[in-house]
């Protein structure tokens, strides 16, 4: 079970831009946020880790983000809807990043390994955003958890997808491919629910670790 306890280490505002980019990077970039509106997020996730969802007050918000609480009323309607916009596009982005991960991969094997260990080194990069988005689910809407649970089927898929492809190679040997996709992504979420910045782990041994144990799960053995 992950941890529920806020983060008491601010966020920095590169960790959550590119949690969340390019969708929700700065102007010019083809974004679809204003300089404001991203300013607001990076508050709001800021304020999130801090104190958790249900402690974070608009108001709060507004403070870190150098506005009123009329001013962040103005791009989002409410906590709730930064919340949204926040597990959204992190999990957009982690999508991306695992399809760009298995598309750019010359075998099942190759894919497996570099969407586990990307998976699992997004999750230490980004340890307080993804806490947020896991964590918080609960308190998004039901319409707006709807739509971030097709997100997260969309980010099942890529993985089961791979492990077909490793099995109709002879890559691995997998009796039941959409548990096995399950159990690989939780294990690579759960990064997010221990690590440490400054720890003899870095994100990239864990990335290398993570990618290597997800292909030794499946690998066929005779």
């Amino acid at each position: 079970m992950l941890s529920t306890v806020p983060s008491t280490t601010p966020l920095t505002e590169s960790a959550v831009l590119a949690a969340i980019a390019p969708e929700g990077g700065r102007p010019g970039g083809g974004t679809d946020a204003s300089d404001t509106a991203v300013r607001i997020m990076l508050a709001a996730a800021d304020a999130f880790a801090a104190n958790g969802f249900p402690a974070t007050t608009t108001r709060d918000i507004a403070s870190r983000a150098g506005l009123s609480p009329a001013g962040v009323y103005v791009h989002f309607a409410s906590k709730e809807i930064l919340l949204f916009e926040l597990s959204r596009r992190g999990h957009a982005r982690a999508r991306d990043l695992l399809v760009e991960a298995s598309r750019d991969a010359a075998t099942a094997t190759e894919a497996l390994r570099a969407i586990i260990g990307g998976f699992s080194r997004w999750h230490a990069e980004h340890h307080q955003l993804g806490r947020i988005v896991q964590f918080e689910f609960r308190h998004l809407s039901e319409d707006h958890q709807v739509e971030v649970l097709g997100l997260r089927k969309e980010i099942d898929h890529v993985v089961a997808d791979v492990l077909s492809d490793g099995v109709a190679s002879g890559e691995f040997e997998v009796d039941d491919v959409r548990t096995t996709a399950l159990a690989l992504l939780s294990m690579a979420i759960d990064v997010a629910r221990w690590y440490v910045p400054g720890a003899r782990r870095t994100p990239e041994a864990i990335e290398a670790e993570y990618g290597e144990l997800a292909v030794r799960l499946v690998r066929r053995t005779g």
